[in-house]
């Protein structure tokens, strides 16, 4: 005991000291740390959230570039086709139905192109507008921010040209 004294230790006051470290904890851990934890897990949850979000846009983003491939594919099919049909039935014809029949092919190929050029048009312009409006929502989720008008503008134009 008088060792503990000597060098200044209280039994009473270490005692009292630890009870007020125990409250100060105790106090801690409920109005600060608990909310804070708790808080953090909500983060990492919104997070997790946002990835799982932005995997869902990856996979309709292919979707949609596999539907615009095999509309392209079909497309282009069809002219072929149709090439192919315009041929077969100038070869059945005499010199004179042979040059009409290949003069109305070359109508017909250059009909289909153009149909294919406008179909491909309309579809790259549709997945634009599909991708412009999913990084908006993604950027929307990822960050919490409400964006304004003028920012989904922004971004849909950037992406649009990142497309191409």
């Amino acid at each position: 005991m008088d060792t503990l004294d000597t060098l200044g230790i209280r039994w009473i006051e270490l005692f009292a000291q630890a009870i007020n470290f125990s409250i100060v904890l105790f106090v801690l851990w409920k109005l600060a740390y608990k909310p804070i934890f708790h808080m953090l897990e909500a983060r990492k949850d919104k997070i997790a959230e946002g990835m799982a979000n932005a995997e869902k846009i990856k996979a309709e983003l292919a979707r949609t570039e596999a539907a615009r491939q095999k509309i392209l594919a079909d497309a282009g099919d069809l002219a072929n086709k149709i090439i192919a049909d315009a041929r077969a039935a100038a070869a059945r014809v005499s010199e004179v139905e042979t040059q009409k029949a290949i003069t109305a092919a070359e109508q017909i190929l250059i009909k289909a192109r153009e149909a294919a050029a406008q179909e491909r048009a309309v579809t790259l312009a549709a997945l634009k507008r599909e991708v412009g409006r999913l990084v908006v929502q993604t950027s929307i989720t990822v960050t919490g921010k409400i964006l304004t008008p003028v920012d989904q503008n922004r971004l849909a134009e950037e992406t649009q040209k990142q497309v191409v």
